[in-house]
Order: C-alpha cells, then structure tokens, then sequence
C-alpha cells in the first residue's frame, strides 16, 4: 500500500494516509481524464473492479476517521487533489459504488492524508491496513501522489498481513465452447513488482490447481467469472468468460 513514511512502523498510517482514499466530487481533467482499471478488495471480497475515468477530485474529510488514535480525525474540510491519481480514482468509484461508501479519511497528519475506512472496512491502528499497487507495484507514495497514466491497473486491498502478500493476476481467454477445454495461466507479484509463474493456485472451473508453470487447464458449461485464489495471497482479477454470444454478469461487457 502506499506509505506516508518508508518505513513499517508508520505503515498503518502510512498506508492509509497516503493513501488518502477519499471521495466523492471527481471533476475530470478536459480530456475527460485519464482511463484506469480499479480493484478494491477486502478479505479477498471484492468491493469493486471495473475501468473508469479519474482526474482532479475534490475529496471531503471526516471527523469520523480517527483510526489513527484519538484526536486524529479530520477537519470537515475538502480536499482537492489534482491530476488523475490512485486516490482520484477510488473517489470517483465511490460516487457510484454504494459498497465504497462511506469514505473515511483525515487531514489531520501534516504529510498526508490518511483513510481509514472504505465502505465500513475499517484500518486498525497496530493492524489491518490499505495496501496500494500501481500495475501490481507498491509506489510507496500516498495514494494522492500515486499519479495515473491511461490504462494503469490500481488495486486497494485491505490487509493485516506484513510483508505484504502478493498479488495474483489471472489469463484467460474471454470466449470459449462449451465443454470444450481451455488454458489460462496465473502469475504472482510480490510488491516491488516482480513476476513469476504461480503453482497451486485454484482457478474457477480448472480441472486442478497451476501447475509449476502457472498452467491450468478449465471446462465450462456456462458463462462465467473466472477468478484464482491462493491462501493467503490477494486473488487475482477477475476474467468474465462468454460462451455462445453469452457474457456473465459483473464481466463489463
């Protein structure tokens, strides 16, 4: 996740100041603003993932986010935020995702803001945490200085884990025969962004787990979501699968 300070013992704040996860008022840039893929996930539930639009956000702060110890709750204030950033972009998809809501940052800390819950999942100080990747990289930067380039993949996830865990991308096709099987692959990064092949990991409607390649072999009978999922890792994006001119829901298509 982004961190205020670079190292751990800041962490919690850290994390979820820089974050500065907040939302509600997100005026585009007059391009329309800059395109980017958004997960936010919770205990390995996902909250939201889709591409939206961000650019400068006018960001409200709460008294309520006090996460952080008595007396560090914000003033009340907005808080602009300008260009497309990794906070922008979770503001925006808060506007229109009911499971984002309430947004819960301060700008009590001189060095940033600080979130401290998304849709009622909440950081605890000394535990769970906002954890930021930018194309599966830890900028190690608030979220409000996370800075977003068209096509970008922005994850927030929440985590008591540290070092954090790593993150699980999925490959697949997105159309397919039924009963007819195919291949996907999965990889994992860890947060410096660095890639290798993920063994073991549950695909949905694989005939077993990766194999040491990140292989794995799936059979559908029906339009799907597919997904990988491995313990403790984050899982992986989700890739909506169409048989026969039919999409599953949820897969943006």
């Amino acid at each position: 996740m982004p961190r205020l300070i670079s190292f751990r013992s800041a962490a919690a704040c850290a994390l979820a100041l820089l974050i500065g996860l907040t939302a509600t008022t997100p005026a585009g840039a007059k391009d329309g603003g800059v395109p980017a893929e958004l997960r936010v996930l919770t205990g390995g539930r996902v909250l939201a993932e889709e591409t939206l639009r961000t650019g400068t956000t006018s960001i409200p702060t709460s008294a309520g986010a006090t996460c952080f110890g008595e007396g560090t709750g914000g003033s009340g204030n907005p808080v602009t935020v300008k260009g497309a950033t990794a906070l922008g972009l979770l503001a925006h998809a808060a506007r229109s995702h009911a499971a984002l809501r309430p947004l819960l940052i301060t700008d009590h800390f001189s060095f940033g803001l600080g979130l401290c819950g998304v849709g009622g999942q909440l950081e605890k100080e000394g535990g769970a945490s906002w954890y930021l990747t930018v194309n599966h990289v830890n900028p190690e930067v608030g979220g409000e200085m996370a800075k977003l380039h068209a096509g970008d993949e922005v994850l927030w996830d929440l985590t008591a884990a540290f070092p954090y865990p790593d993150e699980l991308a999925l490959s697949a096709p997105t159309s397919a025969q039924a009963g007819k099987p195919f291949a996907v692959r999965v990889f994992s990064y860890d947060e410096k962004g660095k890639r290798r092949a993920a063994a073991g990991v549950r695909v949905t409607g694989a005939s077993g787990p990766t194999n040491s390649a990140g292989r794995a072999t799936v059979t559908l009978s029906k339009p799907t979501l597919l997904t990988a999922d491995l313990g403790g890792d984050i899982p992986s994006n989700r890739v909506g699968v169409c048989l026969g001119g039919r999409c599953p829901g949820g897969s943006n298509r």
